[in-house]
């Protein structure tokens, strides 16, 4: 099962769209007996905060998706203890041009500071996810 959730910036409302989604997710995936899970978060979710470059983590992320970021975590949190087979996927930020084939999947974030990558790379690496265990259990940031 694949989950790509998304909701709009919301500065001014608690967000809970994200978390409450998974948890009812998860009861079904459970009640049907499907075990893996791959969910899409970003950039600024978990141990990613920081990494998304000066403009989004000064800017962006404090002005508009706060609240987002805080349901994103409390979403990857319910993944986590789904007791599924679990892959968190956090994309750098999106864009509209053609994958490329060199998406980079990365734990250690020391170097990471911005990045981008294509709906359509981010497509094809979190397909990729439904059909091996590489990053079983694992949230890697992906980016070119």
């Amino acid at each position: 099962m694949i989950s790509a959730l998304g909701t709009p910036p919301s500065p001014f409302k608690e967000v809970t769209l994200l978390s409450t989604a998974t948890r009812a997710l998860v009861g079904a995936m459970k009640a049907e007996g499907v075990s893996r899970l791959v969910a899409i978060t970003g950039i600024g979710a978990g141990d990613s905060v920081g990494h998304g470059g000066f403009a989004f983590d000064r800017l962006i992320f404090p002005l508009l998706l706060r609240n987002v970021y805080a349901d994103k975590n409390r979403q990857e949190a319910v993944v986590r203890e789904s007791g599924l087979d679990w892959v968190i996927v956090r994309p750098a930020i999106l864009n509209d041009k053609p994958g490329h084939g060199a998406v980079r999947a990365l734990e250690n974030l020391s170097t990471v500071h911005g990045g981008t990558i294509s709906r359509e790379a981010v497509a094809s690496f979190v397909l990729q996810q439904t059909r091996t265990d590489t990053w079983l259990r694992r949230s890697p940031l992906i980016t070119w």
